[in-house]
């Protein structure tokens, strides 16, 4: 059986405000956006976290093999890919991971676009989805201070199914380990994430040198 899954059922981070304005386009130096503009996508960044319920879990595993083509993991889980077995290396543990946004931005961006207040729900799905990404590196940081009295680390980025020839079918089969009904995630036949602002990702863990 896998190790029991860590929930994490209520992750407060600050808006990553630079990823967010970059995801938006903008660029340092580069774009010119005036006052009124910032405050006013300054303002829908704050209303949308302020219905961002970030929320996330993760499993660790011992690899039990890695041959550079097939990665099998504790309990059989097993993923086919070329890169992902040189992404881990010789790690001997990897970290599954996953963590939403919630229902009720989403909600918010259907309400928004419907009411064709599109630049409302630019701004709110771009700062779902840099928030979600955030709660992945919240929970990096949350794994690293457990494991940093054993000697070891987490390395320094991860990999998600749909990257190179890592399938996004692997999705589910990372979902299923997390279980991530237990925060409120389905999954379509696509392998799509319910809602859409879930992320899941995989790393290693290596000895500190």
């Amino acid at each position: 059986m896998y190790e029991s899954v860590k929930i994490l059922d209520r992750i407060i981070i600050a808006p990553p405000m630079g990823a967010i304005y970059q995801r938006l386009g903008f660029r340092k130096k580069a774009t010119q956006i005036s006052d009124a503009a910032r405050k006013e996508t300054d303002r829908h960044i704050e209303e949308a976290s302020s219905l961002i319920a970030l929320k996330g879990l993760y499993l660790r595993l011992a690899v039990s093999g890695n041959d550079g083509q097939t990665i099998i993991l504790e309990g059989g889980l097993s993923f086919s890919s070329a890169k992902l077995a040189t992404f881990l290396g010789t790690s001997r543990e990897a970290i599954l991971m996953g963590a939403t946004a919630g229902n009720a931005i989403m909600e918010a961006i259907r309400e928004k676009t419907n009411r064709q207040e599109m630049t409302a729900a630019v701004v709110y799905d771009a700062t779902a989805s840099e928030m979600a990404d955030a709660a992945l590196d919240w929970i990096t940081g949350f794994i690293n201070r457990q494991i940093r009295r054993e000697g070891k680390t987490m390395l320094e980025r991860r990999f998600s199914a749909g990257y190179g020839d890592f399938a996004l079918e692997n999705q589910k089969l990372i979902y299923d380990a997390l279980r991530m009904d237990q925060i409120g995630v389905a999954i379509s036949e696509r392998f799509l994430l319910i809602p859409e602002k879930s992320v899941t990702a995989l790393s290693g863990i290596r000895p500190i040198l």
